[in-house]
């Protein structure tokens, strides 16, 4: 993890990682920043980006006064990218737009961050993979339970024998649904086999 106190050595930086800390909001903690290397900002000011308690960061000072910002909940971050090379590394973050544990947004933010200093990167997309992977699980969860939710209030009556899946107007009946979802989700690995045993029990038993 990095040091927000190492950027104190590089004046050009101290500016821009007071910006960052200004930016917290209370109760947030800065886990780790990376920065753009001179030779890649030649004609701007260094691009800092940081990993939050919270969120991801950039900031992009002006030239003349003021600076430009941007952010990503860790709960809308989709994917994180790297590409290093000997001195420096690319960063690249797809976030969805969307609301919390809304995995089925289609439009998509790309965030891009080129000529970072190597090691720093690599600390960042570290931090951005384990926030990815937390927020998965928890979008795994609700998922799963609402599953749960909607088979175990699936009541019945009657006990047809040779059940179709459909009703009598040949429409997809609202058991076959709940165990087509289910198939779908063990398909997509958001849940294991024995949770797909035990809704497709708890279906079938409301026959």
């Amino acid at each position: 993890m990095a040091d927000p106190a190492a950027g104190a050595a590089d004046s050009g930086l101290g500016a821009a990682l007071a910006t960052l800390q200004g930016l917290l909001t209370s109760g947030e903690t800065l886990e780790a920043w990376a920065a753009q290397r001179r030779i890649y900002a030649l004609t701007h000011r260094r691009i800092c980006i940081a990993a939050t308690s919270g969120r991801f960061i950039s900031l992009q000072r002006r030239l003349i006064g003021g600076y430009d910002s941007a952010d990503i909940r860790w709960q809308d971050l989709k994917e994180a990218r790297i590409s290093a090379g000997i001195i420096a590394a690319d960063l690249t973050l797809v976030a969805q737009s969307s609301a919390d544990l809304n995995i089925g947004a289609e439009v998509n933010r790309i965030l891009s961050f080129e000529g970072l200093n190597k090691n720093q990167a690599q600390a960042m997309y570290r931090i951005c993979q384990q926030h990815d992977q937390v927020w998965r699980e928890k979008r795994r969860v609700r998922e799963l339970e609402e599953l749960r939710a909607k088979s175990g209030g699936v009541q019945i009556s009657g006990g047809q024998a040779g059940y179709s899946g459909t009703d009598d107007a040949g429409a997809e009946s609202e058991p076959a649904r709940r165990l087509r979802q289910a198939r779908e989700m063990l398909d997509a690995k958001l849940i294991s086999d024995s949770e797909f045993e035990s809704i497709k029990a708890k279906i079938v038993s409301g026959l």
